[in-house]
């Protein structure tokens, strides 16, 4: 009995990973195994990164109270739009470009967070709003046309790779000790984090359970930067998204601005009757997603090698369901960095393997549709069974 408890417990702690891992081998299978070649899983990362950093934006709106943001797409277009316009048609440095195209997510942000903070408009409206202002102001710089090619020095910041040190033939040597670095701080964090609670007197997780999970998840890092190595090495688009998800990982988990975006979603008005600005919160989760719905518009950009009109649509359905798949709850208060990760992975590979399958474009706003409402059916179901 108690066996079967256990393994019941384990289903619904890793149900997201299982249904990741269930997704890959799936594809895998029908297409042949050409979803896990080196060059594949490579573009699975190049053309999704997207993906990963509007979701961790998206996150901290949802975590405010279930909000989100509509208009992040049409950010993306925007943004790109006027980096296009300035190094394309003005001859603009890239690098002040990268600075203007920062600058003019921030404001858009700051815009959107203005109308939603402190005048009270609900984020739906405002960021509906928001889609439907800068997809028309894309085509306003641009003029309905594509602006391309984007100059070299732009492109290297998100399309190269990082360089082997050690010139193996055939084999990325830097990309896959990088992994073993990688797997070595993951284990030092992780003992070194349970070392701190069994001090303190706190409940930790049985020290085998430790060792499997911290086991499974190196072979898995392990895998993919061997893969990486077989092609070109490390993308440079991948080292933006490690970044940014470190930085917003110890920001949720490990500082007190993390925290009030947890206590707005849990209670707003116990949060504010505590002492804390809850105005400022809601205003900087908004800030935050126009920073980085720059940062995806540059990679955006750099990914296309153009600016055009078009780009942008429907990111803002993808980081959603990135977030909703992460287990996040949508009434907010309630989420994890690290599940983000995991449903921007099954998003990726989701649009990965039905690409590799040819599957009808038509049909590929189906799939996802469905995925969203059976994460959210599984998230209220648990919860449910937890009350």
């Amino acid at each position: 009995m108690d066996q079967k408890l256990k393994i019941s417990e384990i289903l619904k702690k890793y149900t997201m990973i299982i249904a990741l891992a269930v997704i890959i081998i799936l594809f895998t299978v029908n297409t042949g195994g050409k979803m896990l070649l080196p060059q594949n899983v490579n573009n699975l990362i190049a053309q999704n990164a997207y993906v990963f950093i509007l979701a961790t934006g998206m996150l901290f709106c949802i975590l405010t109270g279930g909000n989100i943001d509509l208009s992040v797409g049409s950010v993306v277009c925007f943004v790109g739009a006027i980096g296009g316009k300035m190094m394309v048609e003005m001859g603009i440095s890239p690098y002040l470009t990268l600075i203007a195209m920062v600058i003019m997510g921030m404001l858009v942000g700051a815009w959107q967070g203005f109308w939603i903070a402190y005048v009270r408009i609900p984020p739906f409206i405002v960021t509906l709003a928001g889609m439907l202002m800068f997809r028309g102001l894309s085509n306003v710089v641009l003029q309905g046309m594509t602006l391309a090619p984007i100059p070299d020095q732009f492109l290297m910041l998100f399309n190269t790779y990082v360089p082997d040190f050690f010139a193996v033939e055939g084999f990325n040597l830097t990309c896959f000790l990088v992994g073993v670095i990688a797997c070595v701080v993951y284990a030092v964090i992780v003992f070194n984090g349970r070392r701190q609670k069994l001090a303190k007197g706190y409940y930790v997780e049985p020290l085998t359970g430790v060792v499997v999970k911290m086991a499974v998840i190196c072979i898995v890092l392990l895998s993919f930067m061997f893969r990486l190595a077989q092609y070109k090495g490390i993308p440079n688009a991948l080292i933006w998204v490690a970044v940014i998800i470190g930085i917003y990982s110890y920001i949720a988990s490990r500082t007190t601005t993390g925290r009030y975006f947890y206590a707005v979603g849990g209670n707003e008005k116990a949060t504010k009757l505590s002492g804390i600005n809850t105005n400022r919160v809601y205003f900087l989760a908004y800030l935050n997603m126009g920073l980085l719905a720059a940062i995806a518009g540059m990679v955006t950009v750099a990914r296309l090698n153009s600016a055009n009109p078009t780009a942008g649509n429907s990111y803002e359905m993808d980081a959603i369901a990135a977030v909703v798949i992460g287990g996040v709850s949508m009434s907010g208060g309630s989420g994890k960095w690290h599940g983000v990760v995991i449903g921007a992975l099954m998003i990726a590979a989701i649009a990965n393997g039905l690409d590799i399958m040819r599957v009808d474009a038509n049909w590929q706003p189906v799939i996802k549709g469905i995925i969203i409402i059976l994460a959210v059916f599984m998230d209220i179901r648990s919860k449910a069974k937890k009350a």
